[in-house]
């Protein structure tokens, strides 16, 4: 459907270049010649350069501006050349609506500027006419959250040249920004003042603080209380080529080598608003099935399995990195150490216990006659290339080729390839890997004559190709050199060369970003298609949109206690990002890790909303039944796991159909406490499950920061935190011990756990019902979703799915809980039952003089209820200390698919006894 036209006056227009004068500034602005509205709401303007330079090329002379607003909170401002097209994100990757086309050989219209500002429901855009710049504004509170006007020498006017991109925007200085990365952020989730950051995918090491890592996420979050009250919005710049970012505290600055300025606003104005609204666009998170959410582990040994059942260790997940290969090439199998027969044995032995087996895969596909995944490649023609020929790079198998995913026959080729690769082992989902795309060498390589080239006998990295470094084309060597690497490294260097060139012509220059998201694309459709069941995909890269297909891994990080703290703040990143699914290596994946900080580490990672043990292969053994100790706080924390699943995979739910984080700052949930708001040692599972680790050597307490409320203990319900206006406490932390604690107002679903994900799944539920501590009046609710996990779609209404609303309350001496099922049948189907409910902070002693069920007295009725009563201590602030009352109600075996209501009366009480 073609996109509806403006209206103009047109008008030839003759230029005279003589009248363009040089400067010595990198651009000059432009200015606004026309605009006016289209028939679908959006309005269309013309901008044309004030003056040329040559600084980093060549200012395009005229600009094509386009501005919507796609819903109430969302804004669209599109800046690119008016009559040359320019490279985008593709439309057919990351779907959304298409500006009308530049004009290209069309006159330019000219209307005139009438128009002062453009209204939305909540954002507004005003502009200047000469020179032109654009601030955007809310019409709540009147607060301007973007805007492009040099009021200082801090920056300079917009710059539009075919390789270089410039746009500021003035900030208040009491703002706090998140986003940016991927990188690994060193002074943690906050945005640091006179930091750059670059977006460039790379493989470079996690290891590797404020550098360009393996993805690209262009958006930040802007967090300001302001009046009393907090608001939270977004920018997106959906742009792919590399980028540096400049963030000065007064000011951001985009320098871009490429492309367009496609920017989008979100207007929030809560920081979980702002992500609902994110997602919205980009698409939503996938969903993942439930065993995804069970601890996994890296190995090349049957053993594991075996050791980790006699060490008590739950463990859902064996992952095979490349030594399952055959010489490291995709879709084979070692015959020495992985024999089919053998491996066939394994697989449906763990397949019969409920257990998964993943592989990795990289896209860099061997250069061997011989090799028929390469050969049908070849007869597919599925390669980037390079004049006319496959680039040649070499990664672990040697010389390869880099599958061109953006070409619809590599997809097909590719779901072929899986599909056989499935027939010979019934795998459970794929982990893609070095998909920046990572290349040992740089330039325009030969395989060498007379020379052997690695070919999978060994780990080297070294190139063994013959390269020369290529120049001849202006994508090569782009006038501004983006931070690439932390050292302004060459775009080619240990990638595909930028001059190569994808599916019609599409330049790497342009896609390289994109790599490994068109790749989770690829993946994802053919494991749909092979199995039919939900599609499990970890990418290292990633892109705007990769959570809609693929979990992720923060990648190659140290057993360092720096890179333990680094990974809380990269994984709260990409649930800003939409990639909810996500975390790091726990233990490290470079040796060697001390005891000590794999203690630490799993008690932090068995809450990572991805909870994987992986290890370098020459590092020394890192499973977690290596050492006694850390065995133990894998059992404490991988226990609390276990018995937290329901809640997990509810966040899993929420995260698809909202874009919720699964883990969140605690800004998150408390934006009107601004002590949070740098917060990155600590962090929340949904809206009030906090981990408060420890992440320093030798320490046995923590200093852990409370929002106001009331906060329990997750492995001793009778310890109970109450911060009237929000505190810092210190709290014991044992080696093998973790500190996790429920907010106030919260009801939490449980199970029993297991070792297994499948077997944790048909124990008892229990409830955690927490009020705030001795109210005498209370409100606490909760949410449960089940499903048939491995469907396709995580949904209602397709008669395999359950969704439970609960809610509970305290008041007139009464305790009442109860439940609205949202189909039933489902939970109903499985038998499940809620055995236990556990209500923490009551008033007095709770006792109950009888329990109703469903308006019915049960307690007289069963000798299976059971009713016990433990006190909670605290201190309040400026007030002692004082007590509630933990209540467990045992042996209730209330049907989950089937709306409860319990309530009882609770004796009176004189200070708190009878």
């Amino acid at each position: 459907m073609a996109s509806p036209k403006p209206h103009f006056s047109v008008f030839v227009l003759i230029l005279c270049f003589s009248t363009f004068q040089c400067s010595n500034t990198i651009g000059n602005g432009y200015r606004l010649i026309s605009i006016d509205k289209s028939d679908d709401g959006s309005f269309i303007g013309y901008l044309q350069v004030k003056q040329i330079n040559q600084i980093y090329g060549s200012d395009i002379i005229f600009l094509r501006l386009f501005v919507k607003h796609e819903t109430d909170n969302r804004l669209r401002v599109h800046i690119t050349d008016a009559k040359n097209q320019r490279w985008e994100v593709p439309y057919n990757l990351l779907p959304r609506e298409q500006p009308p086309p530049p004009a290209f050989g069309e006159v330019i219209g000219k209307s005139p500027v009438t128009v002062q500002e453009i209204t939305g429901s909540e954002l507004i855009l005003s502009y200047t006419i000469d020179p032109f710049s654009f601030a955007v504004r809310r019409r709540s509170n009147g607060e301007t959250i973007f805007n492009t006007t040099s009021s200082d020498e801090a920056f300079g006017e917009m710059v539009f040249k075919d390789r270089y991109l410039e746009i500021s925007t003035s900030l208040p200085k009491d703002a706090s920004l998140y986003g940016l990365g991927e990188n690994s952020q060193a002074n943690g989730i906050k945005l640091m003042p006179n930091e750059s950051y670059t977006l460039f995918t790379e493989d470079v090491s996690a290891v590797h603080l404020n550098t360009d890592l393996y993805g690209s996420h262009p958006i930040y979050m802007d967090l300001r209380y302001i009046g009393g009250k907090p608001y939270a919005h977004s920018v997106l710049l959906l742009n792919s080529n590399g980028m540096d970012v400049f963030y000065r505290g007064s000011s951001l600055t985009y320098k871009v080598i490429g492309g367009v300025f496609d920017f989008y606003f979100f207007a929030g104005s809560s920081p979980l608003n702002v992500v609902e609204q994110y997602t919205s666009l980009i698409g939503r998170p996938a969903p993942m099935p439930y065993w995804s959410l069970g601890y996994r582990n890296v190995s090349v040994v049957e053993d594991v399995v075996d050791s980790y059942h006699k060490a008590k260790i739950p463990l859902d997940v064996i992952w095979n990195d490349a030594d399952y290969m055959d010489g490291y090439k995709d879709f084979t199998l070692n015959p020495v150490n992985f024999p089919r027969g053998k491996l066939l044995v394994f697989l449906d032995r763990i397949h019969k216990m409920g257990m998964k087996y993943i592989v990795i895969s990289d896209p860099g596909i061997g250069v061997n006659a011989s090799y028929c995944v390469y050969q049908r490649a070849m007869a597919n023609d599925v390669f980037i290339k390079y004049e006319g020929k496959p680039f040649l790079a070499q990664v672990w198998p040697g010389p390869v080729y880099f599958p061109d995913f953006l070409n619809p026959k590599t997809v097909s080729w590719w779901t072929d390839e899986i599909r056989r690769f499935h027939e010979l082992v019934p795998i459970d989902g794929l982990w893609i890997d070095m998909n920046e795309v990572s290349n040992f060498c740089s330039g325009l390589c030969t395989i060498p004559e007379g020379k052997r080239c690695l070919s999978g006998e060994g780990p080297g990295v070294m190139c063994c190709l013959d390269c020369k470094n290529i120049t001849k084309t202006r994508w090569d060597d782009p006038p501004y050199k983006i931070n690439a690497t932390g050292v302004k490294a060459s775009l080619g260097f240990k990638t595909i060369a930028t001059s190569a060139y994808h599916y019609n012509g599409v330049l790497e220059y342009d896609a390289h970003s994109i790599y490994g998201f068109s790749e989770a694309i690829a993946t994802h459709k053919a494991l749909l298609s092979v199995n039919g069941k939900r599609p499990f995909i970890l990418s290292r890269s990633t892109f705007v949109g990769s959570g809609q297909y693929a979990a992720h891994w923060t990648g190659d990080n140290q057993g360092t206690w720096q890179s333990l703290q680094v990974s809380i703040s990269t994984m709260l990143n990409f649930g800003i990002f939409g990639v909810p699914m996500v975390g790091s290596d726990i233990c490290g994946f470079f040796p060697p890790t001390p005891e000590e900080l794999c203690n630490r580490w799993i008690e932090v990672g068995a809450f990572y909303p991805f909870s994987r043990d992986h290890a370098d292969y020459y590092a020394p053994r890192k499973e977690l039944y290596q050492w006694g100790t850390v065995a133990e706080s894998a059992r404490n924390a991988l226990g609390m796991r276990y018995k937290l699943l329901p809640f997990l995979y509810t966040l899993n739910y929420e995260a698809h159909m909202t874009g919720a984080p699964i883990a969140r700052p605690l800004f998150f949930s408390f934006p009107d406490y601004t002590e949070c708001y740098g917060l990155s040692r600590q962090f929340l599972l949904g809206s009030s499950l906090m981990i408060s680790p420890v992440l320093e050597q030798g320490k046995t307490q923590v200093e852990a920061l409370f929002p106001p409320g009331s906060w329990y203990h997750m492995f001793d319900m009778t310890q109970v935190v109450v911060s009237k206006n929000g505190k810092r406490v210190i709290l014991p932390a044992p080696l093998t011990a973790v500190n996790v604690h429920l907010y106030q107002n919260t009801i939490l679903p449980m199970q029993q756990g297991g070792l297994i994900s499948k077997e944790a799944r048909t124990t008892p539920f229990s409830l955690v019902v927490t009020f705030p501590a001795g109210a005498s009046e209370g409100y606490a609710t909760g949410k449960l979703f089940l499903d048939e996990d491995e469907l396709p779609e995580m949904k209602l209404g397709n008669g395999q799915s359950t969704y439970v609303d609960l809610y509970a309350s305290v008041g007139n001496g009464s305790v009442k809980m109860w439940s609205q099922v949202k189909e039933g049948k489902f939970a109903l189907s499985k038998g499940w039952v809620i055995e236990k409910v556990t209500i923490l902070g009551l008033q007095g002693t709770g006792q109950a003089s009888e329990i109703y069920l469903d308006g019915n007295p049960i307690s007289n009725e069963t000798e299976k209820i059971e009713v016990s009563f433990e006190e909670q201590k605290y201190v309040v602030e400026n007030e002692g200390e004082s007590k509630s009352f933990m209540v467990e109600v045992k042996g209730l075996e209330l049907l989950v698919g089937k709306n409860f209501n319990v309530s009882w009366k609770m004796a009176s009480t004189i200070n708190g006894t009878h």
